[in-house]
């Protein structure tokens, strides 16, 4: 048997520990990626009579990487600009 904690830390609220015995590791990872899991205490990984702190290393396979703009959006950019001026120019 294998399952996980996350604990979500609401403040002054208190906190929460959501433990779904169904859900996998690949769809905490989804959720803490979308937002759905934020202000993150820990999560732990529990297998048979072992506990693991894996905060660190699902935080990291979350993080979206950063992707800068590239030639064609660049591009792309450009030629909206240059339709949006000639708009201006009829008008």
């Amino acid at each position: 048997m294998q399952y996980f904690v996350v604990m979500i830390d609401y403040g002054r609220r208190g906190r929460e520990a959501i433990v779904d015995p169904e859900i996998t590791r690949r769809e905490v990872i989804s959720r803490v990626a979308s937002g759905e899991y934020k202000n993150i205490s820990f999560i732990h990984e529990i297998a048979d009579c072992s506990v693991e702190d894996i905060t660190a290393d699902i935080l990291s396979e979350a993080a979206l990487p950063d992707i800068g703009a590239t030639g064609a959006d660049l591009q792309a950019s450009h030629f909206d600009h240059v339709r949006d001026l000639r708009k201006h120019e009829r008008a």
